[in-house]
């Protein structure tokens, strides 16, 4: 406890309480803390997120055209490779292998929660670790998912961009070193941004990071996560027009008999959302029961086995956008929308199981456009005068199918009329989304995000719930002024002067170090022995444990487990460990009461 020091310890000493600071911390503080320098950070984060969907994409096309020789496979046809030609179509079988070769050692070495969607592992980061992601993380998730995806791998790009700008957001603050709750707003910057810059959905992405990332739709957070996102939207559209990644038909919705359809879309999306959650998972275990080897092989020769899947269904290749495409402008028979729907589900969770990179939110689109448009043809061969446009149910599809998987309905919602710029889609796309959401909740209590978690044996709290408040607040915020400070050759009887106001009092050793604490009940103790009263301060003194000011009550509450009951000293960490304050269950425990409500005496 030598290494902690005291503020004031003695008259001896004229070391100021508060050392002074450099203008870099105080940069960092007006950064962190002011409502301007937020606004300031979120742009900062919105312009790298931008700019790293940019090169992610740039990636993704680089590397689909060297292992496939097509700017997107996935609507080639069976096409041979023109860089190696003499294997035909058969070189979709070693793509993915050789692919696997290239990340499964990089994943494996330096960033293991690259692996995955990653939606996952940013929702933990932000309701278990303040925030901290690795900086690691943004580089080595963008060659792992770009190589899946560019190899084959049936996988979105959305998640992998959102867990990269995460982690640039997180990066940025921990640089800056602002406080948890500043941080965790600068990764559902990050995350947000990506989405905008993704589909060119700014408002989606706003809506996708506060419902999913951070459960939290304060008006302050609202506001730097909305500069972060529209900023990340202006380079997309810069990088690659303000084309939207489909073509979408004209939505109408003139007949009742319509509704009818959206309803049956919105209970069949419901369900087809936990199925496909549960088939995700499974497929993972089987990969994870049957593979022996070493991980970072698995990638590997797991390729092998999606190799054959792509050969197979071709149109599974890559992310699967053209495919979508087709799905929803109505070139697809009703049997073959079910093939491609089920090969989808299949191809997504081979990619994860055997070790893949990449996300889960294009594949439940492409999903449930397949599931809608089916419902649509059908619907309008029994009724063709009053069913209309089989493309427009496609549209409700993928809205309600993404809401039964991940369970976000307020983004299901504005995500689509992003995307469609039409009106009239809000009412028939808000009835399914809101029945696909009450299927999935009562099929299911894990969303396709949260289940990965719940298997780990983590369940993230509810926003307002104990375990969010101890985690959003720092000890500085309800901690006590620290006790009186005596030197440690005082005697005992002059310890009681100092305890009469107080149950215990810091000792101070020489060069004002921290010696420990003496309480009121070890004085009493020691008076009631014989001799007791030749006894010194330092003779008394019991060793106590300390935290940093900065980290947040949950870690404080942990420490105080193993205390006493009598408290633990307050760190400055950036002033050589000073004691600057106290902090004790009581002080913990009133933050999580609720306030008293006032009441009146009745005579």
């Amino acid at each position: 406890m030598g290494s902690m020091s005291l503020p004031n310890a003695a008259p001896r000493t004229e070391r100021p309480l508060h050392r002074a600071r450099g203008h870099g911390r105080r940069l960092r503080v007006a950064l962190g803390v002011s409502s301007s320098g937020l606004l300031l950070l979120g742009l900062i984060v919105g312009s790298a997120a931008g700019l790293g969907a940019v090169a992610f994409r740039e990636l993704i096309s680089l590397f689909t055209k060297i292992f496939s020789g097509h700017a997107d496979y996935s609507i080639a046809g069976r096409a041979s490779n023109h860089w190696v030609p003499w294997l035909g179509p058969g070189f979709v079988v070693l793509a993915p292998a050789v692919a696997g070769l290239l990340y499964g050692p990089m994943v494996r070495r330096f960033a293991p929660e690259a692996r995955g969607h990653g939606v996952p592992e940013v929702m933990l980061a932000v309701a278990e670790r303040g925030g901290r992601i690795p900086a690691k993380v943004a580089l080595v998730k963008s060659l792992a998912s770009a190589l899946t995806i560019g190899s084959g791998g049936s996988v979105g790009r959305e998640g992998p961009i959102v867990q990269i700008g995460a982690a640039l957001g997180s990066s940025l603050g921990r640089v800056l070193r602002v406080p948890d709750s500043r941080l965790r707003l600068l990764v559902a910057c990050g995350a947000a941004a990506g989405i905008s810059a993704t589909f060119n959905t700014p408002i989606a992405g706003v809506v996708f990071a506060l419902e999913l990332i951070v459960q939290d739709f304060q008006a302050e957070s609202f506001g730097v996560v909305v500069v972060a996102s529209v900023m990340a939207d202006v380079i997309g559209r810069a990088a690659f027009g303000s084309e939207p990644f489909l073509h979408l038909p004209t939505f109408t919705a003139h007949h009742p008999d319509q509704y009818l359809l959206f309803v049956l879309i919105g209970l069949l999306a419901g369900a087809g959302g936990v199925a496909f959650t549960k088939i995700l998972y499974f497929i993972e275990d089987a990969c994870d029961w049957v593979w022996r080897g070493p991980e970072w092989l698995r990638p590997g020769v797991g390729g092998l086995l999606l190799g054959l899947l792509l050969l197979a269904v071709p149109q599974m290749y890559g992310v699967g956008y053209p495919v979508l495409q087709k799905g929803v402008d109505g070139d697809y028979a009703v049997r073959f929308l079910l093939v491609l729907l089920l090969a989808k589900v299949v191809a997504t969770s081979l990619t994860i199981g055997i070790g893949g990179s990449g996300g889960v939110f294009a594949p439940s689109l492409f999903c449930g456009a397949m599931l809608g448009e089916a419902v649509g043809l059908v619907g309008n061969h029994l009724a063709p005068s009053s069913i209309g446009s089989p493309g427009a149910y496609a549209l409700i599809g993928m809205g309600a199918f993404f809401a039964g998987s991940a369970r976000a309905p307020i983004t299901a919602v504005i995500i689509l009329f992003e995307l469609t710029g039409e009106y009239t889609i809000i009412l028939p796309l808000m009835l399914a989304v809101v029945l696909a959401t009450a299927v999935s909740r009562a099929l299911s209590r894990d969303t396709i995000y949260t289940l990965k978690l719940t298997r780990r044996g983590i369940t993230l709290g509810q926003p307002g719930s104990a375990a969010d408040v101890l985690r959003s607040q720092q000890v500085a915020t309800c901690m006590h002024a620290a006790p009186s400070i005596v030197s440690e050759t005082l005697p005992v009887g002059e310890l009681l002067v100092h305890l009469s106001s107080a149950g215990v009092v810091l000792v101070a050793g020489e060069a004002d170090t921290f010696n420990g604490v003496v309480t009121a009940h070890a004085v009493a103790q020691a008076l009631s022995e014989q001799g007791g009263e030749r006894l010194q301060a330092r003779d008394l003194a019991q060793a106590v444990g300390s935290i940093g000011q900065r980290e947040n009550l949950e870690a404080a509450l942990q420490a105080l487990v193993h205390d006493d009951g009598t408290g633990i000293a307050v760190l400055d960490t950036e002033a050589d460990d000073e004691v600057v304050g106290w902090i004790d269950h009581r002080a913990i425990l009133a933050r999580l009461a609720p306030p008293a409500a006032s009441t009146n005496s009745v005579s």
